[in-house]
């Protein structure tokens, strides 16, 4: 697996011809194998900008590029991981992650070398013949990342993927997922509303607000030496990082407090 090039030049997206903008002329770009998080509050299109960079959604202006290639539908190189985790509630563990080779034709021993290989990355190998049903949150969501990396992509785009969980649940695969990341050399871009998440996943985190959607400020939170991702180190870059999501949100003008559906 190797990391990509993203390029998203002049983005744009409205869901009819008579809907208001949902975000406008948005761009922004990474190196291989860069953790992107992208943080806003609800109805700002974070996870719209996210189905279109995964090629779930056409854009209404601009493109989304991974090496130079134009993102015009999905991909095994660019995948997504969603809030629910969307297993096959009668397979086993080794059958959900092995799903997308069988239909890519796969001979049989690769695929069972493959998907063991997989599990050991995610450490669920001993989980191979469980039913995904027997599972903890958790555990779904491991088996849920598998079958993503199991492709081996390029891009792994990941739409709030651990909201539900308990926080120690979440903070293990926060770590688990970003570290697998950077063995891989793979990119990572993240929506989500958790500034700790950004902190300790993202190495730059980009904030959108507005009506329509916009990207009013990046932040470098990188942490080159994982020692460092302890509480002060975190804590300091979460201050800065709620200091400029704040800043972004009191200078939207007409907006309500409340949160809608993103």
């Amino acid at each position: 697996m190797s990391g990509v090039r993203i390029a998203v030049q002049g983005l744009g997206h409205r869901y009819g011809l008579s809907s208001a903008l949902t975000f406008s002329q948005v761009d922004l770009a990474a190196s291989p194998g860069e953790a992107l998080a992208i943080i806003g509050r609800s109805g700002c299109g974070k996870s719209t900008m996210l189905h279109i960079m995964a090629g779930l959604l056409h854009a209404t202006e601009g493109a989304v590029r991974l090496n130079d290639i134009k993102v015009e539908g999905p991909s095994s190189r660019w995948v997504m991981m969603f809030q629910a985790p969307h297993l096959f509630p009668w397979m086993r563990v080794s059958q959900n992650v092995g799903v997308g080779l069988r239909f890519a034709g796969w001979p049989a021993a690769q695929m069972r070398d493959r998907v063991a290989e997989t599990l050991r990355l995610v450490d669920l190998a001993d989980y191979a013949e469980t039913n995904v049903q027997d599972l903890s949150g958790g555990q779904q969501q491991r088996v849920a990342l598998a079958r993503s990396l199991v492709m081996e992509p390029s891009l792994l785009l990941l739409d709030e993927p651990f909201s539900a969980l308990d926080a120690f649940t979440r903070a293990s695969l926060q770590r688990d997922v970003r570290s697998i990341a950077k063995r891989l050399g793979i990119n990572l871009v993240i929506v989500t509303h958790d500034i700790d998440e950004a902190v300790l996943m993202a190495d730059r985190a980009l904030i959108m607000a507005g009506a329509p959607g916009k990207i009013v400020h990046e932040l470098d939170v990188r942490l080159d030496d994982p020692r460092e991702r302890q509480d002060p180190a975190v804590q300091a870059m979460r201050a800065r990082l709620m200091e400029a999501f704040h800043d972004a949100a009191h200078a939207q003008s007409g907006e309500d407090s409340d949160d809608v559906v993103s």
